[in-house]
C-alpha cells in the first residue's frame, strides 16, 4: 500500500474528497490517502508541492499555472471545478470605502504572493483600468489574517471566495463592495512529477474515484443541508452555490485551454512570459 498526501482549502468545493475518504474508497486500490487542510490557500500549497510536503493539491488554476511556469515540479492532471470562482471584494464593515473605484490606491490584504487573493487582485485592478505597478499589498497569511488586517485597519480590502466569506458579511465583520469572477475554470488537480512517474496507476485510480463522486454529488440526498451545517452557511447560500458550481469529471485539461488561460494571464500582467503548454499537463487518460 502506498501513501498519497493531498491538500486543499477547507471549503465546500472539496467536500467530495471528504466523502471518498470517509467511505475508504481508496483502500481497495492499495492507497493510504491522507488529506491536509491548507487555510493559507494556493500560495501555501504551491510551496508544499515544491517541498514535497504533499503529493497532490486541489489548487487554483491561475496560481499553479504561474508557479509551474516558474519551476514548480508538478503537472496538472485535470480540471477539478470548471465553473469560475467568485471572489468577493471585502472591506471592514465600518470602512469608509463604499465603491470599487475608491479602492484604486488602497492597501490590499493577500494571503501570500502568488496566491489567488494576490493574483485576482491584479485581475480586478486590470478590469478597473488601474496601474498594476502601483498596487499596495499586505501579506496576512490566510482568511483569519484578512479578518484581522481589515478590522485593525492594517489593510483596506481583501478578496476571498464569495460564499466562504458570506457568514462574515452576514455578521458584519466584512462588507462586500463587489464580486470578481475568475475568467477561467477555478480549481485543478496538480500532482508532483515524481509521483506521476512512480505511481501513475494509483493517480489514475484517484481520479476515477473522485470523478465518480463529483458526477453524482448534486444528487446526494440533502447535500445542501449537510453543507450548510458543516460550513456554517445559510441554506439559501449553499443552494445558490450549488447551482453555480460545476465539477469536471470527463476529460483532462487541454493544451488549448492552458494557452488560452496563459494568454489571459499575460493580458492581466499576472505572468510575464508564456510557457509551452506541454510543461503544465499530464494526460492520465491515455
Amino acid at each position: 500500500m502506498i501513501t498519497l498526501r493531498i491538500g486543499g482549502v477547507p471549503e465546500h468545493f472539496n467536500y467530495p474528497w471528504y466523502l471518498t475518504l470517509k467511505n475508504k474508497e481508496y483502500q481497495p486500490h492499495n492507497i493510504n490517502f491522507r488529506w491536509q487542510d491548507f487555510p493559507g490557500g494556493t500560495g501555501q500549497m504551491c510551496t508544499a508541492l515544491r517541498n514535497a510536503d504533499v503529493d497532490i493539491a486541489i489548487i487554483l488554476t491561475e496560481g499553479i499555472i504561474k508557479d509551474i511556469g516558474e519551476g514548480n515540479p508538478s503537472k496538472i492532471v485535470q480540471t477539478f471545478v470548471k465553473s469560475p470562482l467568485i471572489w468577493g471584494i471585502h472591506v471592514a464593515s465600518n470602512s469608509s470605502f463604499t465603491k470599487i473605484e475608491e479602492l484604486e490606491h488602497a492597501t490590499i490584504a493577500i494571503s501570500r504572493f502568488g496566491s489567488g487573493s494576490h493574483l485576482m487582485a491584479i485581475v480586478n485592478a486590470h478590469n478597473n483600468g488601474w496601474d498594476i505597478d502601483k498596487l499596495n499589498f499586505k501579506v496576512v497569511g490566510d482568511l483569519q489574517g484578512g479578518i484581522d488586517a481589515l478590522t485593525t485597519r492594517k489593510a483596506d480590502y481583501f478578496m476571498w471566495e464569495h460564499f466562504t466569506t458570506k457568514p462574515l458579511v452576514d455578521n458584519q465583520t466584512f462588507r462586500r463592495i463587489d464580486d470578481c469572477p475568475t475568467p477561467w475554470p477555478c480549481f485543478v488537480i496538480a500532482v508532483r512529477n515524481e509521483i506521476l512517474e512512480k505511481h501513475p496507476k494509483e493517480i489514475q485510480s484517484v481520479l476515477e474515484i473522485i470523478n465518480q463522486k463529483t458526477s453524482d454529488f448534486k444528487q446526494i440526498e440533502n447535500i445542501d443541508v449537510v453543507l450548510s451545517k458543516r460550513y456554517e452557511q445559510q441554506l439559501a447560500d449553499v443552494q445558490k452555490w450549488l447551482s453555480l458550481t460545476e465539477w469536471e469529471s470527463n476529460y483532462p485539461i487541454s493544451k488549448e485551454q492552458i494557452d488560452e488561460i496563459q494568454n489571459k494571464m499575460l493580458l492581466f500582467n499576472v505572468i510575464e512570459n508564456k510557457v509551452d503548454a506541454k510543461k503544465f499537463i499530464k494526460n492520465m487518460y491515455i
